[in-house]
């Protein structure tokens, strides 16, 4: 994966840094794991604007992905890797031995016509997924899940992985991308590799018309507005704004959000890294 820097012949082309589509193979997604996708614009069922910024950008079909590799011991052979609207990480096309065909998150050197598979008996290699507590220590690994059976819901974006540092008794502890050293169960299923894509932190838009293509719509900085508006608005001349707070004036920039008795803290080890 490789990033493409254009030549300035327009501003907008200036400081444009795009990735390279070298990888994907296939130009139309599979019809039968696409499904429509409807925009709210911010607004909720009252059509109320309950979130800013939001709107525009261009239609986007939803891929269907499967997150639980709930599909164990039947070998599936990788037909394409594709591009997602939907996600910063590359899309793999699975076709199982048994007829059926579906998305994973493409891990980093995932080909196509490699094989892969999923269960307690798979071998820990790129692309396979099986329960923790099969794989070696040390294993670089991504798509984790925090409940068994549940699906993945960490390590899912572009060039991020966590990695199995050891086991406690029925936990496996993981060092996340963050820096956050957590447990978890260690029957809780994650893919072997790191998420594929991972120039896409080096990508920069170059013309505020690419992020009104993604849906997002100008952001108006806080000591712009008036004091009406916002706890920073107001001042004569270029005032700072005083304390940094959100709209709400919810105190930013080291104001600890986190719930002190949250339930899950118990199997956090290492805060993240600030």
């Amino acid at each position: 994966m490789a990033v493409r820097k254009l030549k300035p012949t327009t501003p907008g082309q200036r400081h444009k840094i795009i990735g390279s589509f070298e990888t994907i193979t296939a130009s139309a997604p599979e019809k039968s794991l696409v499904f429509g996708k409807t925009k709210s614009g911010g607004r909720n069922h009252d059509g109320k604007m309950t979130m800013r910024q939001i709107g525009g950008g261009h239609k986007r079909k939803y891929r269907v992905i499967d997150f639980k590799r709930n599909k164990d011991g039947v070998p599936a052979t990788v037909k394409a890797i594709e591009y997602d609207p939907n996600r910063s990480a590359r899309i793999a096309l699975l076709y199982y031995a048994d007829g059926d065909k579906r998305y994973i998150l493409a891990p980093n050197g995932l080909q196509v016509g490699q094989t892969v598979v999923s269960g307690a008996d798979a071998a820990p290699e790129v692309g396979n997924a099986l329960p923790m507590k099969n794989i070696p220590l040390g294993t670089i690994i991504h798509n984790i899940e925090l409940r068994p059976g549940q699906g993945a819901a960490m390590v899912r974006s572009a060039g991020t992985f966590a990695q199995l540092t050891s086991r406690e008794d029925k936990y496996a502890i993981i060092k996340l991308p963050s820096g956050e050293v957590r447990k978890i169960l260690s029957a809780c299923k994650a893919t072997i590799g790191s998420v594929g894509n991972s120039d896409h932190a080096l990508e920069r838009s170059g013309k505020a018309g690419r992020s009104r293509w993604l849906g997002r719509r100008p952001r108006v900085r806080g000591v712009a507005m008036n004091p009406v508006d916002h706890p920073m608005g107001g001042g004569e001349g270029r005032a700072s704004g005083g304390h940094p707070r959100s709209r709400k004036g919810l105190l930013a920039k080291g104001y600890k959000t986190r719930a002190p008795k949250k339930q899950s803290s118990q199997y956090i080890i290492e805060r993240k890294k600030k």
